[in-house]
């Protein structure tokens, strides 16, 4: 009878990881990087922080964004979910420098900072 190497899916390990090396060129998270980092103005977003002198210093906004879109585009829509792939997913944590927002600072993030929240009925 063969004999096999053990192995097991459900080990752990332990890697140095580079961030920067995991979004590679020519995908879709390379695009949306570029895209947020280069071509957005992210100063309408700025308008809305008030912690100048005082208060906690904000996430980002291109940060949230971007782990906003990579959600999406993974079919993942809900904020506490985003947050989790925010901890899980090697991709959305190269996307985000490893930053990991709360669920309730991704739920804030309108898509049109100017834009008033509307319920539809």
């Amino acid at each position: 009878m063969p004999r096999y190497k053990p192995y097991s899916y459900e080990q752990t390990q332990m890697i140095p990881l580079s961030f920067d090396r995991q979004i590679l060129p020519g995908t879709f998270e390379f695009a949306l990087n570029q895209l947020i980092d280069n071509d957005v103005d992210m100063s309408p977003f700025a308008e809305r922080f008030r912690n100048d002198d005082n208060g906690a210093p904000a996430y980002f906004p291109g940060i949230v964004l971007k782990i906003v879109l990579y959600a999406y585009s993974r079919g993942i829509t809900t904020s506490r979910e985003i947050a989790r792939l925010c901890q899980e997913n090697v991709i959305c944590m190269a996307l985000s420098a490893n930053t990991q927002p709360h669920f309730t600072t991704i739920a804030e993030l309108p898509p049109n900072p100017n834009a008033q929240r509307h319920v539809l009925l």
